[in-house]
């Protein structure tokens, strides 16, 4: 470990484990056992199209259109 807290993965299990700089991980720990879990962090634009999808699923099943939405904009601007 580095004086930094830093912890070097084996070049061989980063390509065995498909782990590339910027690798997110989760890390748990017990007694004296670290796990390190590969985590996938969304992008902003992934996050937003899934909200968007949604939200568009919503308003097609409650029946609103979007100019209802900017009316009530509008309205309360």
């Amino acid at each position: 470990m580095s004086s930094k807290g830093q912890i070097v993965v084996p070049k061989g299990l980063r390509k065995e484990f498909g782990f590339d700089t910027g690798t997110n991980f989760a890390i748990f720990g017990k007694d004296d056992t670290i796990i390190l879990k590969k985590v996938n962090v969304p992008t902003a634009k992934e996050v937003f199209a899934k909200v968007h999808k949604w939200g568009t699923q919503l308003a097609k099943k409650k029946g609103w259109k979007e100019e209802d939405f900017i009316k009530r904009t509008a309205e309360r601007r």
